[in-house]
């Protein structure tokens, strides 16, 4: 049974300790205490619990085979970033802790494939390093989870990550929602001022307006509280209510209301109407994204007075979020065909998505507004309906996260998002590294001749042959080297675009039906080429 080398721990400890504090410190090591022991809310049996779930999990589902020595060994590294003086030396069959080059506790190594074993012997380190260490006395166990997490990940991808319990609470929020009353606020100097209220809420029913003043929440002055706080305050269980007491300009004296929360899913999707084009735009997505694309679709045909000439869905400067609300947009204006593909090392993350839906907008033109930051489910959902020659693409290359990431809920209620597949579009290129390319480039940075910069649509279409070779190129499939995606992706340099040009441009094209349909077939052309050559 693993125990602490406490010989070498007394004789290195300063004289000045009690003998009683190195006693409880070496009793605390002996096999019958270890299951009850808790240091400072620091618990054996659940951190080895959390560690396991962590380390089981990256061994099992990460893209890339990593093996469970190395897996525990970068955790236990990690805990350096609490103590810098504390660093693990492997031997032959034992693990050295030690601090400054001295050593103070040694243990056995488990199995190189023994993931509850390695987390155990993490746990077991933690609490000797605690015993030791005065900065690791001090860190808590969130402190400590976070420390080996991020020691475990900070050799794979950027997209591996790990969130303690209330970042994965605020994560779970965006993505799933939460209960709430349907209210956003914003704090002017000491005032807690209502910004935005989502139709068909609590908050909208109980007829709380834009600019009314939340005084109290449940009796709690809001004045002065962190915005964290107050959202605490303002969030709860679905089914239960909440008393603020609001102020208004024409109602100084206040008034108090009774809300009832509801599950809140955060607004993603916004659109307006201009000249009979209706424009979408999407921030992000969420489990309500792809739903209320296709309300907004239908409720302006169904209020329109005159027919729509077509649709821009504008996706700039989305994020992405979950991966199937990207299938389901797409799905939107597909009736067959391949969408996207995902293909990882668990059995589980390889999956062919097809279109099975009813085209909602029934083939009106479509036209999708891309740019740098554009990325993950939002290149998805671009890749595929270009890919599918259903839409034409405008703006600069997207940002090029071509990669999923599984969510792993740990015990502790953080979660571990750890990458586990890459993304192959239905002409078989990979999203990762290399992004989407619009038909019809506005990147600032481009070398495009003058006439271009004033006519982008028309400039793209008229180069024909030159924006065909370069989706060849791009759409050649397999992995390119980085040196090869550069240079493609320099063809329309990737850029933040936040003006009206690119709409503009989208709007030209869908009025231009000609334009439209030439536009389209430069992508048909290379998507057949494309499938031509993988057959």
């Amino acid at each position: 049974m693993p125990s602490l080398d406490c010989g070498n721990r007394l004789g290195l400890r300063a004289a000045a300790l009690s003998a009683a504090l190195l006693l409880a410190a070496c009793a605390a090591t002996q096999p019958a205490q270890e299951t009850a022991r808790k240091d400072g809310g620091f618990s054996m049996p659940a951190a080895t619990e959390v560690i396991a779930t962590g380390y089981e999990n990256v061994a099992e589902k990460y893209l890339q085979p990593l093996p469970v020595r190395e897996i525990g060994m970068e955790g236990l590294r990690g805990l350096g970033a609490i103590d810098p003086a504390f660093a693990v030396e492997i031997g032959k069959d034992s693990l050295m802790l030690t601090d400054n080059g001295r050593e103070f506790a040694r243990e056995p190594l488990p199995r190189g494939d023994d993931a509850y074993g390695w987390a155990r012997l993490t746990a077991r380190a933690s609490l000797a390093a605690r015993d030791w260490s005065e900065e690791m006395r001090r860190a808590s166990p969130e402190k400590i989870y976070e420390a080996v997490f991020d020691g475990m990940l900070s050799e794979l991808d950027i997209y591996s990550r790990y969130s303690g319990r209330e970042e994965a609470q605020r994560n779970r929020a965006r993505r799933d929602g939460f209960g709430g009353v349907g209210l956003r606020f914003r704090q002017t100097g000491d005032m807690i001022e209502v910004y935005r209220i989502t139709p068909g809420t609590p908050a909208a029913e109980a007829d709380l307006r834009v600019g009314d003043v939340i005084v109290s929440a449940d009796d709690v002055p809001l004045k002065g509280l962190p915005a964290r706080k107050i959202v605490k305050l303002l969030r709860g269980p679905v089914d239960t209510s909440v008393r603020l007491r609001l102020t208004r300009a024409d109602r100084p004296e206040g008034w108090a209301v009774d809300l009832i929360r509801r599950h809140i899913v955060p607004t993603t999707v916004s659109h307006t109407v201009e000249d009979g084009v209706l424009y979408v735009a999407v921030d992000s997505f969420n489990q309500k994204t792809a739903e209320s694309v296709k309300k907004a679709i239908l409720k302006t045909k169904a209020e329109a007075k005159a027919p729509l000439k077509g649709m821009v869905m504008d996706l700039r400067g989305n994020p992405g979020g979950l991966l199937r609300q990207s299938i389901k947009l797409a799905n939107l204006f597909l009736t067959q065909g391949h969408i996207i593909t995902t293909r990882g090392r668990h059995p589980d993350s390889v999956h062919h998505y097809n279109a099975d839906g009813d085209d909602v907008l029934n083939g009106l033109p479509l036209v999708i507004l891309i740019d740098g930051k554009s990325a993950s489910a939002a290149e998805i959902t671009a890749a595929a309906l270009q890919d599918r020659g259903r839409a034409v693409v405008v703006g600069t290359s997207s940002y090029g996260k071509g990669s999923v990431q599984t969510v792993i809920r740990l015990p502790n209620d953080g979660e571990l998002t750890i990458t586990w597949s890459k993304l192959i579009t239905p002409t078989g290129y990979t999203l990762h590294g290399l992004g989407v390319h619009p038909i019809v480039c506005t990147s600032s940075q481009a070398d495009v001749p003058a006439a271009a910069r004033r006519d982008p649509a028309l400039a793209a279409v008229g180069a024909e042959k030159t924006q065909t070779d370069i989706l060849a190129r791009w759409r050649r499939g397999g992995i390119l080297d980085e040196q090869e995606r550069t240079r493609l992706r320099a063809t329309c340099p990737p850029e933040r675009h936040s003006d009206t040009q690119d709409r503009q441009v989208a709007k030209r094209i869908i009025e231009d039906r000609s334009l439209y349909a030439r536009a389209l077939t430069i992508t048909a052309a290379t998507a057949r080429a494309d499938t031509a050559a993988l057959e």
